[in-house]
């Protein structure tokens, strides 16, 4: 049986922009064939003076994507907690993502994709 949730790591390797994006889009169309249905992106920050542009670029085009109806939904990190609707609505339909360790900790590195 296929994982429902699944994490991808964008910080690791320090992928340009270009190539966070095309390693996005191959990552959903393979998750949507293993049949995940949350994808958890962790993009970073850019906490240490750099690194923002990467989770501007890729919440750009998940904005964009959830626009075209290419993925359900997008919850940015910081509003990854119990009291956001959106977020809370998705945790009881997928009781594990209440473990999620950045589950109520406001983390703007991260993004929930909903597929």
């Amino acid at each position: 049986m296929a994982a429902l949730v699944k994490t991808l790591d964008f910080e690791v390797g320090l992928p340009t922009i270009p190539q966070a994006r095309a390693r996005l889009t191959g990552e959903l169309c393979l998750a949507r064939q293993q049949g995940v249905r949350v994808l958890k992106i962790i993009h970073g920050y850019g906490s240490s003076g750099v690194g923002g542009d990467l989770r501007i670029a890729l919440q750009s085009l998940l904005r964009q994507m959830e626009d075209r109806g290419e993925v359900r939904s997008c919850i940015y990190g910081e509003n990854w907690r119990k009291s956001y609707e959106r977020a809370w609505t998705l945790v009881k339909r997928f009781p594990q993502l209440k473990d999620d360790r950045d589950f109520g900790t406001g983390n703007k590195g991260i993004t929930i994709v909903v597929l």
